[in-house]
């Protein structure tokens, strides 16, 4: 079995528990309540340029040069295309920018950004999967399940459905199983603890925006 499908197995339980959340069930409806929206769109645009930065110190510490412009490519994606698409977020949803960054987005943020500086790069790779994996299958389930023809998120769901997108997820997935090869059993574990708080993460990070929740104080 190779690595990737090794690791999504021990997070079945996490994914199909993100799949029964309100903010996905209500993002494929339709109905998800603008606010919910919005402080999403808000710390994720905050996430996605340290998203970019993780990936940016990847592809400068991988070790061959189709990793170097693998992780390179991805990370002008985050930083560049998606940050486009938050930008039109941003003018149709008239959202504050100046708000703050919430804990869970700043956490997964520095956990990203900390694992890609300081970790063995093939857990660095590990660690990014998720944003990449996790979002193509829930996308591809909203995708499918829904049912308003003019949903006001129709924008996300196609972004995150369509084949570009799928062609990076599978670079991604082909990049950890490729280095995890080299790696011994005991890294390959590493790699594996890497994706699955990656993927606790990536609940956190949904719920935050269905909670609303900020810093305490």
């Amino acid at each position: 079995m190779s690595w990737s499908k090794a690791s999504w197995q021990r997070i079945e339980g996490i994914y199909s528990e993100i799949l029964k959340m309100p903010f996905i069930t209500q993002l494929t409806d339709g109905t998800l309540p603008l606010e919910q929206f919005k402080f999403y769109v808000l710390q994720d645009s905050s996430y996605l340029e340290n998203f970019g930065r993780a990936l940016a110190l990847i592809a400068a510490r991988a070790h061959n040069v189709e990793d170097i412009l693998t992780f390179t490519r991805f990370a002008e994606g985050a930083i560049v295309v998606e940050n486009a698409l938050h930008e039109s977020f941003f003018k149709e949803f008239h959202i504050d920018k100046s708000a703050p960054v919430g804990p869970t987005s700043h956490h997964y943020a520095h956990f990203l950004k900390s694992t890609a500086a300081l970790e063995q790069v093939e857990v660095a790779m590990a660690a990014v999967l998720p944003c990449f994996w996790i979002y193509k299958k829930v996308g591809d389930v909203i995708y499918e399940k829904q049912k308003q023809q003019n949903n006001p998120y129709q924008k996300w769901i196609d972004t995150y459905a369509g084949e570009e997108f799928s062609v990076l997820v599978e670079q991604a997935i082909a990049a950890c199983d490729r280095v995890a090869t080299t790696c011994t059993a005991q890294q390959q574990e590493r790699m594996h603890h890497a994706f699955y708080t990656a993927s606790q993460l990536e609940f956190m990070f949904w719920d935050s925006a269905s909670a609303l929740r900020t810093w305490p104080f």
